[in-house]
């Protein structure tokens, strides 16, 4: 076994790699393009300027904890989903717990109905950024009618030096039925693998990161068919131990997840290895009494503000750079 896991405390060479549904960081202005008007003061979530702020705090205080019980400072790439704009991500990144981090970031307006994006955030002293671009998936629903949601984010740049690409997904959701719904991330899934394709055309050996909220678990068809045989799943043997990252009922799933390509799992000199996965579940991000003891401590339950952080716990994997 690598020392990276038997030694106790922090590694300078090892960096955290992030993924955190933010479960609707919306900030309090109406947007008349989009259906956000539950998330204004007058909307019937009483979304105030207050409790935006308390969730930024929040969901800050979360971020720069993660990793670091290994890494000397938080991950150098968090991607994120359920943002409402770069507005939200602006006042994350320079909020009071991470403006010292040297954090920038990337996103692009989807046309998602509710107005939620993905974006990834990046240490702009680890991670040089050269291309950024999105790709729509069209879905059509039962109907007929588009299916207006995420755009898949791509990301490219040189971490240490070393030229990866980052793509960050947030896939349809099961809100009508997971069978009902399941050749929406299917199509997300081949959305996927014809970026990899593309990737691959100009570089065989591309190193690649795939992350996000998959609305799926590793186990279901559309991450079998995003894997294949030349992607690793760190995420799959953490649902075999009964981890999760949400809870529905009384049921954990693991939606969120970031799979490497196999090239990060060789030993070479000068590029990154990969080493672990965990989800970041620590016992503050629990709801600590009650019939919810034990899930996330979420934002709102239904119509009912609670002050929590979200409805996920975010994911998160260390890589090592010899």
């Amino acid at each position: 076994m690598s020392n990276f896991f038997i030694t106790k405390g922090k590694n300078k060479n090892a960096f955290t790699i992030a993924f955190y549904n933010l479960e609707n960081l919306f900030d309090t202005v109406d947007d008349p393009t989009t259906l956000d008007d539950d998330f204004t003061e007058e909307g019937k979530l009483k979304w105030r300027l207050k409790r935006y702020k308390k969730k930024i705090k929040k969901i800050s205080s979360v971020i720069e904890q993660i990793g670091i019980e290994r890494s000397y400072f938080p991950p150098v790439l968090v991607g994120v989903a359920e943002v409402e704009n770069k507005d939200v991500i602006n006042d994350l990144v320079y909020s009071k717990k991470l403006q010292n981090h040297h954090y920038d970031y990337v996103h692009y307006d989807s046309p998602d109905k509710r107005g939620i994006d993905v974006g990834l955030i990046y240490n702009k002293q680890v991670f040089e950024l050269l291309n950024s671009e999105v790709f729509p998936l069209y879905v059509d629903d039962i109907d007929g009618e588009r299916d207006f949601t995420r755009d898949v984010l791509l990301v490219q740049g040189n971490l240490n030096g070393e030229f990866i690409s980052v793509i960050v997904n947030h896939w349809p959701s099961r809100r009508k039925g997971t069978e009902e719904s399941e050749y929406k991330r299917l199509e997300a899934s081949k959305l996927n693998r014809k970026i990899i394709r593309s990737l691959r055309e100009v570089d065989e050996d591309a190193k690649i990161i795939i992350m996000g909220d998959f609305n799926d678990n590793p186990t279901n068809k559309s991450i079998q068919n995003l894997i294949q045989d030349d992607f690793y799943n760190p995420m799959q043997s953490l649902l075999a131990k009964g981890e999760g990252s949400l809870k529905h009922n009384e049921d954990w799933y693991l939606f969120d997840q970031i799979i490497y390509s196999k090239n990060f799992l060789k030993e070479q000199k000068g590029a990154h290895r990969f080493k672990s996965a965990e989800v970041f579940d620590k016992e503050f991000l629990k709801v600590y009494r009650g019939k919810n003891k034990g899930k996330p401590f979420r934002t709102y339950i239904g119509k009912w503000y609670q002050g929590g952080y979200s409805d996920h716990f975010p994911v998160y994997s260390f890589l090592e750079k010899k």
